[in-house]
């Protein structure tokens, strides 16, 4: 069974084509800065690999090129649409109807499209995938995998607010969870590692960024909550900040409710603090002298850091941190940041393996620590593929 993954992040899609069950990935890339002038788009296969430069708009221009290459004369990897059994499709916030993986109809799409409004990043990229997909691949069956399914085993304690309980049991205002297939795959990988039930600590930081308290495989407690924008400090999202600063704006600022929302979502974060959205920008500038860009990484990590110490609270112990995503894979420099004096909970980095790059998993912990730090690629695309494959099966 040939499965095309489509992971549309709220700055970039991940795609591959996977066959199954052999889980062999015929076809790999990413595209990421969506909506720069400075794009980067990547195609790979056993035959060919192509990196390019380049304005990508929007998602839908993305998607249209994955498909272009997909089916090129000269560097495509199938011959006709039809080879292709279904789609897989990465959809950011499910809210209280789906708690597992479904195949697509008209009325799942009304329902993706009706939580627009607490996923705009997200969702609506979403949402564009599966337009493009069954223009595109018109004879596959297409699937959803919802990044809140994982989190639906957050206990009422920590998911619920103290707010009144019919807006709980009428409207469904709770904490949901995000990033739910990244969590899960990586987690599942540790505790293959660990060789047992850990308790452990996910921190998924890319340009959306999520903290998982998981114990024993199952989540208990997440930094996203009702919609993906509470918790960390993002690449233009704010993250935890006290509400009353949100009237303030408003009743004293004149800033009009949806100004406010944009404010917060896509010119907060990184990019309110320094200009810059990219970690990898903000890094360099920092290392030349630039205050702001320093000063916002170490607010970045100052909030990692501070959920670490209340997720050991909540799993009464812990056995290992998991980096992953584009920034916890890849930025030695964050590791090292967020594991300095954090030797209370056992945590003591070794900085030779810490720089050492890789795209295995693999431990940058000293030998004689008591906590393990992890470092492992997240691949969200095999976890949906995996969950795909086992649906279609069934139908």
């Amino acid at each position: 069974m040939k499965i095309v993954i489509i992971n549309s992040g709220s700055s970039s899609i991940k795609y591959q084509l996977i066959t199954m069950p052999e889980r062999t990935v015929i076809c790999s890339g990413m595209i990421d800065r969506i909506g720069l002038e400075t794009s980067n788009f990547s195609y790979k296969t056993d035959q060919n690999t192509i990196e390019e430069v380049l304005p990508i708009a929007n998602h839908k221009v993305g998607l249209e090129k994955i498909a272009q290459l997909l089916l090129d004369k000269n560097v495509g990897v199938i011959k006709t649409k039809a080879e292709i059994d279904a789609v897989g499709h990465r959809v950011v916030h499910g809210g209280a109807m789906f708690s597992e993986t479904v195949e697509i109809d008209s009325e799942v799409k009304e329902h993706i499209k009706e939580l627009f409004e607490l996923a705009p990043l997200h969702n609506p990229a979403n949402y564009e995938g599966i337009e493009v997909a069954e223009e595109i691949f018109s004879t596959a069956k297409q699937v959803v995998v919802f990044d809140t399914a994982f989190h639906q085993t957050i206990p009422a304690v920590a998911h619920q607010y103290a707010i009144p309980n019919q807006l709980l049991d009428e409207n469904k205002i709770r904490l949901y969870g995000f990033h739910g297939t990244s969590h899960k795959y990586v987690s599942e990988q540790a505790m293959h590692m660990l060789d047992n039930h850990a308790k452990i600590i996910t921190i998924h930081l890319g340009n959306g960024c999520s903290m998982t308290a998981i114990k024993d495989g199952k989540s208990i407690d997440h930094t996203m909550g009702f919609a993906p924008s509470s918790g960390l400090i993002m690449g233009t999202r704010s993250g935890d900040i006290d509400q009353s600063v949100i009237f303030y704006m408003i009743n004293s600022l004149g800033y009009s409710p949806n100004e406010v929302n944009d404010l917060l979502l896509k010119q907060s974060g990184m990019l309110g603090l320094t200009g810059l959205s990219d970690l990898r920008d903000i890094e360099a500038a920092a290392s030349t002298g630039d205050k702001l860009c320093q000063l916002a990484l170490d607010m970045n990590v100052y909030r990692i850091k501070k959920y670490i110490g209340s997720y050991v609270a909540v799993l009464n112990g812990l056995d290992a941190i998991i980096f992953t995503a584009g920034i916890g894979e890849n930025s030695s420099y964050i590791r090292k940041s967020v594991c300095s004096d954090m030797e209370y909970f056992g945590i003591h980095l070794d900085n030779d393996k810490n720089e050492m790059r890789s795209k295995e998993n693999r431990e940058i912990n000293t030998n004689d620590a008591k906590t393990k730090i992890l470092v492992i690629p997240t691949n969200e695309e095999l976890e949906i593929a995996n969950q795909v494959y086992s649906l279609v099966l069934k139908v």
